[in-house]
Order: structure tokens, then sequence, then C-alpha cells
């Protein structure tokens, strides 16, 4: 799909183009998502650029993502999609700064492009050149990114509260397997949300080096935050993932406790049991001869035997504080 965007009096518009037609001169913007070779080849031949597969687009070599070439810059970035999904993952957006043309080439539909195509249909200062359109999707980009680690934050609290009720200090036995699986998705979303911003800074940084010429005052200025923003995120990020791992130490911690007090009790009632099961083994003997066998309270003294034996090893524990 081949989406042109124009500057309009009130803001940035989308044209609609035939099939095989050139997008017009005015044009300051081509989207291309999840496009066909026909769609690419169509903007190669306007610009007289390569626009790179989507296996070149997934390279991690700094040569290969972030370069220079027949004049434009070719700048590729990992994005974090589907956030708000079960399965959130990694897609790779290229950007190809062309002379007064931006040129963005993806294969998901993601929100921050949705997000900064209605702001900038309504603010014509951002939609002036291409290089205001290419600083202001990265900072849209960055504020999504900035949503996720505040949504994760907060989940991470909530299981923080679960796991250490702050209303009941006394701590019923809990089976923390949705707690573990709510630290274990955290944690992937965070790995994906540094991976990303790892990705943006090392993209900021080449096009601060290399954007003299093509980056206007107001976009360069837009840069700057933008670029002091993914610093901040990332401290935030990895609080975030010391924060997780404490918790995830802590909730392992606590399901071994229970897991003792199980083997506790289990141990307990088999050292009580002990000396009871001596005695009625004693008097289940096939023998001739056992004391009281004849007698009528011959049973209720083996009984009261086996009783106290019990209460003999409890009193022992309970004083000692093991019970």
């Amino acid at each position: 799909m081949l989406w042109v965007y124009v500057p309009g009096p009130g803001g940035l518009e989308r044209r609609d183009l035939s099939a095989g037609a050139a997008p017009p001169d005015s044009a300051v913007w081509l989207d291309l998502l999840d496009p066909t070779p026909e769609e690419e080849h169509q903007v190669e031949q306007t610009l007289g650029i390569e626009a790179p597969t989507r296996e070149e687009m997934r390279e991690i070599e700094t040569s290969n993502r972030l370069y220079e070439e027949g004049g434009a810059l070719y700048l590729t970035t990992t994005v974090l999609a589907r956030a708000d999904s079960s399965r959130p993952e990694s897609t790779q957006v290229t950007f190809i700064l062309s002379g007064t043309r931006l040129v963005t080439n993806r294969y998901a539909d993601l929100l921050p492009f949705r997000r900064f195509v209605a702001f900038a249909s309504s603010h014509p200062a951002a939609c002036t050149s291409s290089a205001l359109l290419l600083t202001g999707l990265l900072e849209a980009i960055v504020n999504r990114l900035a949503d996720v680690l505040e949504q994760v934050g907060a989940e991470i609290d909530a299981v923080s509260f679960r796991v250490f009720p702050r209303s009941d200090p006394r701590r019923v036995s809990h089976d923390f397997r949705g707690e573990l699986q709510q630290i274990g998705q955290s944690g992937d979303l965070i790995s994906k949300t540094r991976e990303s911003l790892v990705s943006l800074s090392r993209l900021i940084a080449f096009l601060q080096q290399s954007g003299d010429g093509r980056l206007t005052p107001e976009a360069r200025a837009s840069l700057t935050a933008v670029s002091r923003d993914v610093v901040a995120l990332s401290d935030h990020a990895t609080f975030l993932v010391g924060k997780a791992q404490f918790l995830l130490d802590a909730t392992l911690g606590l399901v071994t406790i229970d897991q003792n007090n199980i083997l506790k009790i289990f141990s307990v009632v088999t050292v009580l049991m002990l000396p009871p099961s001596v005695i009625g083994a004693f008097y289940g003997m096939n023998f001739a001869y056992i004391p009281w066998l004849h007698e009528r309270w011959g049973v209720w003294a083996a009984l009261g035997m086996m009783v106290v034996s019990a209460l003999i090893p409890f009193g022992y524990f309970k004083r000692r504080g093991w019970l």
C-alpha cells in the first residue's frame, strides 16, 4: 500500500494515486505500508533511490541500517509493535530522506504513525518540510514507547501489591503462577522497548552527524528534544528491569517458603505419628504373652500411650518454636 501526503492549508493531506501514477510534485511524504514490488518500483523510479528489501532492513549492522547513498539518507530502526496485544513484536521501519521528500517503508500498521497523521492533519507547521515530518514521526514513536513503559510500570506495581500486600501483613499461602506470568510478560515488553530505544538512539546520533543541510533549525531542535527523551526512557527502562528482576526473585523466594512450610507440616506429622505407630505395631504382634493383652482396660491403656507419645513431641516442638 502506497500513501502519498502533501501539505495543505489546514495540515497534512493524503492523496490517493491511481495505479502506475506518479506522486505529485508537492508530495512531501511517501508512506509504503507492506508494499507490493510494483509500489516499491514506482517510488524508486520517482525519486531515483533504491529502497532496502525486508531482509536488508532486518540486518543489525550499523552500516546496513544507517548510511548515505546517492544524496539520500537511509535510516532503519526497530520499533515496538502490537504492544497492547498478548504477543508484542519488534518490526523494522526505514526512513529515507531524499531531498525535500520523506519515504517510509514498513511492514506493520504502527500506532505512532496513525497518531502523527491525525496530529499533522490539523497542524500545518508540523508538515512544512520532510525533516520536520521525520522528527515528528520519531517523536511519536518515542511517545508511544513512553506510554508502554508507563503501562508496564503500573502492571509491575500491581503485581508487587499482590505479592507484598500492605493491608494485611499476615500472608496466607498463595498460588503465584499468575504473578510469575505477568512478570515474564512485563519483562519481555521492557526488553523489546529497550531494543527499540537503543536502535532509535543510534539513528538519532547518525542523523545529527549527517543532517547538515537537511535539517531545519526547527527540526534540529525537535531532534535534540527527542534524543533527551530517548536517554531518559532508556534509564527508566533499566530501572524497570531491575524492579521486575527483584520482584521475580522475591516471588520465587515466597514460593520456596510456601513449599518449605508444606514439607515442614508433613515432617512434623510424620514424627508425631511415629511413636503411636510403634506402640500399635507392638500390640499387633502375634505373641502369646503381651502385657495387658487379656485385661479389659488394656485397649484403653494402649490408646492412652499412643496419645501421650504423640503429645510429648508436639509439646516439645511447640516450645522450641518449630510449629
